[in-house]
């Protein structure tokens, strides 16, 4: 005897649906033929949706010179190390500061070509070039997640030995439910896109066949800053760094996600 014989009739139907359901999940749904002489529509569509940044992005660095390389590399660790315990004091975290850059490279005297006389012919004799001096620079990308402490953080950093100083890029942490905005936007478009040509050729609907993503971030920023602040020597103790220039005030403004779709309609009478 079955199980469906052996229950009750309410839960034999009960068990009998279960299975016929089941069994029509499992069934996909035919999929509906073109015709050969269908229209065809590929559209191109994209969707944004605007966001308030949470993140910013910029570059600290420290260039220092000096006779020797071993003096360079020793009076620039000496600065960015003061740099990044003024980030920590700022209330950086430590994953939100990484080293992007570090180079060391020597400096050269190109000296003018000394004339002589060959007979009647002035000649200019080349002159080798010779490194005078050496030039460390150190890097490092912090993520700022407070923007409204961005000049205060600046101030701090160029306090502290920074002498250059880049961004920033603003940006959005976590961008999903964003993206997802723009993805229905851009099928909106793209489907009023397609019903437009449906209707201007004479047919009735324009049926959705297949959808392609492609996507990424479009900044749209405002009042970007870049500080520099230059004026060492070569030799002897390293110069007190400067004042810090007055910080313009940053504005965030919007960051935009967009998503672009590339999708398929068939006209249909």
């Amino acid at each position: 005897m079955t199980a469906i014989a052996r229950a009750t009739p309410l839960a034999a139907a009960l068990i009998a649906a279960l299975i016929a359901s089941g069994a029509a999940a499992q069934t996909p749904e035919p999929i509906r033929a073109i015709a050969t002489d269908t229209p065809i529509v590929n559209i191109t569509a994209e969707g944004r949706s605007n966001r308030a940044p949470d993140l910013a992005l910029f570059n600290a660095g420290v260039v220092a010179q000096a006779k020797t390389a071993a003096e360079a590399m020793s009076a620039n660790n000496v600065r960015m190390d003061a740099v990044v315990a003024a980030l920590r004091r700022a209330g950086v975290a430590e994953r939100d500061i990484q080293t992007s850059a570090l180079t060391l490279q020597p400096q050269y005297h190109y000296p003018q070509p000394v004339r002589s006389q060959d007979g009647t012919t002035e000649v200019m004799a080349p002159q080798a070039p010779s490194i005078i001096g050496y030039e460390a620079r150190n890097t490092v990308t912090v993520k700022l997640r407070r923007i409204a402490d961005m000049g205060r953080l600046m101030d701090a950093m160029v306090s502290a030995g920074a002498n250059q100083v880049d961004g920033p890029h603003f940006s959005v942490e976590q961008p999903d439910a964003a993206a997802d905005e723009a993805r229905a936007d851009a099928l909106q478009k793209a489907r009023a896109r397609a019903d437009l040509y449906a209707r201007q050729a004479g047919f009735r609907t324009a049926r959705l066949l297949t959808i392609s993503e492609g996507g990424g971030y479009y900044p749209m920023q405002r009042d970007l800053q870049s500080i520099v602040v230059t004026g060492q020597s070569y030799g002897g103790a390293m110069p007190a760094p400067p004042p810090p220039p007055p910080m313009a005030p940053v504005q965030p403004g919007e960051v935009s996600v967009g998503v672009s779709l590339s999708v398929q309609f068939a006209l249909e009478r």
